[in-house]
């Protein structure tokens, strides 16, 4: 190797990687030179000490996923491009280190209708991206949903069971009283739309709907319009 490289070649050669990959863990501020973190991937580099963060290398940056507390009345794709580290919830109870390249080409999943809040999931993840499309089906969803009105006393057997929408007969639920006026469905397969026609066949005018839990993940404290790391031992 020549007495003097750029930076991007020293680590490229010694992460046994792409030029490419090399200059986004300098600019990830993975490499420092004599103790200085250096993020110029064209610096020349003569004889002092590169030091390359083992957390920073090529196989050791794992694809990320993020949970988000969707605002109502903002869509998934407005509410995706607010992932940035500003919107980084305080309170994230994992400790995944969140890099530049972690903000790039997140898949928004298991959407939501502009008009209902809650949680909703972005990931890059190609696990996660088969697991929350080609099995969504399969994940029990669990939303609260304000109504004002009066159901009558066979409204949450109703809503349980035996309601067609969208010229489908919907599966069963469970249905049941979160407070005097917040009803919680645990459902599968939500269509857009089905929560707000459900209610209205009983009597009910929706108010609000708030998605809390996809599968085994609930939104937890998370603030509106804020996100938080999925930790790596977490799953749906």
């Amino acid at each position: 190797m020549p007495d003097s490289i750029r930076l991007m070649q020293r680590v490229a050669h010694e992460c046994a990687c792409s030029y490419a990959e090399a200059g986004q863990i300098i600019a990830d501020g993975g490499v420092s030179i004599d103790g200085v973190v250096v993020v110029d991937p064209q610096r020349m580099v003569g004889d002092g000490h590169v030091r390359i963060d083992p957390a920073m290398r090529p196989e050791a940056i794992q694809p990320a996923t993020m949970l988000l507390n969707k605002p109502a009345g903002v869509t998934v794709a407005a509410a995706i491009e607010r992932v940035m580290p500003e919107t980084r919830w305080s309170g994230d109870p994992g400790d995944v280190r969140m890099l530049p390249r972690h903000f790039e080409r997140l898949m928004p999943l298991m959407p939501l209708d502009a008009d209902v809040g809650g949680l909703i999931v972005a990931s890059q993840d190609g696990r996660i991206r088969r697991q929350l499309t080609e099995d969504a089906r399969e994940l029990e969803q669990e939303y609260v949903v304000e109504v004002r009105g009066d159901g009558g006393p066979y409204a949450l057997g109703r809503l349980s069971r035996g309601i067609r929408h969208d010229g489908r007969e919907l599966p069963p639920c469970k249905v049941s009283w979160q407070n005097e006026v917040r009803l919680r469905f645990a459902i599968h397969d939500v269509r857009p739309g089905q929560l707000r026609y459900m209610c209205g066949t009983v009597g009910f005018e929706v108010v609000a709907i708030r998605r809390i839990r996809i599968g085994r993940i609930p939104l937890r404290k998370l603030p509106v319009g804020e996100w938080c790391a999925l930790a790596a031992g977490e799953r749906f």
